[in-house]
């Protein structure tokens, strides 16, 4: 018994919708999980009264906010978070890769895998 082309759109269709509600779950988790974190940070600078780091000095790449993070610095922590908050719409487009090849949509799988690399090479370039 072979499915119809009717029963084939409405497979399509549902598998889409699948994949847009998870995204939009990473997506929350992500705003979510970074809200959280600067959070966490603004209470360690209240509580501290002062950034952790001495003047008006903060860090400036990831091992700096790595070794302030287990070092519990607030504005390490709150770096963090504002950086976990921009890869999140990065891991959407990462997903949507893995949904294009899924679909077998050749341009937007390759439309999307330039969009990836753009991203990483900014943050390379732009030493994030």
């Amino acid at each position: 018994m072979s499915e119809t082309n009717e029963q084939r759109q409405e497979r399509q269709q549902k598998d889409i919708l699948e994949v847009e509600l998870a995204v939009s779950r990473w997506l929350r988790v992500g705003v979510v999980l970074s809200a959280a974190v600067i959070i966490v940070g603004l209470v360690l600078f209240f509580m501290e009264g002062s950034s952790g780091y001495p003047g008006s000095s903060y860090p400036h790449s990831l091992p700096d906010i790595v070794s302030g993070i287990a070092s519990l610095k607030p504005y390490a922590v709150i770096t963090a978070g504002l950086i976990l908050l921009i890869l999140t719409p990065v891991l959407r487009v990462a997903i949507s890769i893995w949904v294009f090849v899924r679909e077998g949509d050749k341009l937007y799988t390759g439309i999307t895998t330039l969009v990836l690399l753009i991203l990483i090479i900014s943050f390379i370039l732009g030493k994030a």
